[in-house]
């Protein structure tokens, strides 16, 4: 049997896709499992070994392109995320087994569908992934955390970047500038303090990060002489093992707190408050910590109107710093603490 799992998103929304491919490959050991991912987040899933094979879309193909795509020997397709596009085309291929959410009006194109809605984050994201293989008739039962793979060589790059730094050496990840983001001055202001305390400090981002990052620390100063400043400089596979050499992370509810929890670093992850960012659903399944401003949840940002406009800045370089210190040195169970 050939199954398709459809995700192509972001780096977070597909490492938590992968306990999806674990299942099956426990469940139907002969199958063939193929994943459909953002050309952006495809580096992440190499070597995977419940993965047989990764294909790539960039969201401008033609419905033509991508009813091509489905008819390529496709005895399921599982969509993981109910894209509209993809779910026409792989209907136009005539996929015999199209396994969907129910809710949306073009849930029709699917002709097995889930009706759980993910909205009441109840689980976490992982659990309503794996959920989806009902479809399929299958029960998977325990679901596994995420794991990624990087080959020998990568491991040995990644420690060979970090290796004139002091231990514990940590990763500082700024990136993600919506509105409700920790502010760049902060991380800023966090890594001299962390060098002081005679840290290692690596910062990692994108070069759009990296510009947003320069842009907004302008006030603060210099970054430390001893930082490690990899912003801009790192494809993904890169990013994994310069993460994965290191002995935590900091960074927002972002892709990289993923990728360090699927590759056994602990994080220091900073939430907003908004209902649809609740750690219930998308905390990082690994140790360390989460921390959320002691504000009431919002179903929404209101910016400025909102009393606990300030909510972020209740999360202070001093508290985020100490608890970097704890969990790079004595890495725990995940928690969520409220600050």
């Amino acid at each position: 049997m050939n199954i398709l799992l459809v995700r192509p998103d972001g780096i977070g929304d597909e490492i938590l896709c992968l306990p999806v491919a674990s299942a099956l490959r426990r469940l139907l050991p002969e199958a063939r499992i193929t994943f459909l991912s953002s050309e952006y987040a495809a580096p992440l899933l190499a070597h995977h070994p419940d993965l047989d094979e990764v294909w790539t879309v960039t969201g401008r193909e033609s419905l033509r392109e991508l009813k091509a795509l489905f008819c390529r020997a496709v005895d399921a397709a599982v969509f993981l995320k109910p894209f509209k596009r993809l779910m026409w085309a792989a209907f136009l291929a005539r996929v015999p087994i199209r396994v969907a959410t129910g809710y949306r009006w073009y849930s029709v194109l699917a002709n097995r569908r889930i009706y759980e809605h993910r909205k009441d984050f109840s689980k976490h994201e992982t659990a309503y992934n794996v959920g989806m293989l009902a479809g399929l008739g299958l029960q998977p039962g325990i679901v596994s955390p995420p794991s990624l793979v990087l080959t020998d060589a990568e491991r040995a790059s990644g420690q060979e970047r970090l290796r004139s730094l002091p231990i514990p050496t940590v990763v500082l990840h700024p990136g993600g500038f919506a509105a409700r983001r920790w502010r760049v001055e902060q991380y800023h202001a966090l890594a001299v303090d962390l060098t002081r305390k005679d840290v290692g400090v690596v910062l990692t981002g994108s070069q759009v990060e990296a510009d947003m990052f320069n842009q907004h620390r302008a006030n603060g100063g210099p970054i430390p002489a001893s930082v490690l400043n990899l912003m801009g400089r790192l494809s993904v596979r890169e990013l994994m093992a310069v993460i994965a050499a290191s002995h935590a992370v900091v960074s927002g509810a972002t892709g990289p707190a993923h990728i360090a929890a699927a590759c056994g670093v602990p994080n220091v992850s900073l939430f907003d408050p908004r209902r649809n960012n609740l750690p219930t659903r998308w905390q990082p399944l690994g140790r360390g910590v989460v921390m959320r401003p002691d504000v009431p949840t919002c179903e929404k940002c209101i910016y400025e109107a909102c009393p606990y406009w300030d909510c972020l800045d209740r999360l202070t370089v001093d508290t985020v710093a100490r608890q970097v210190m704890e969990v790079a040195r004595q890495p725990a169970p995940l928690k969520v603490i409220h600050v």
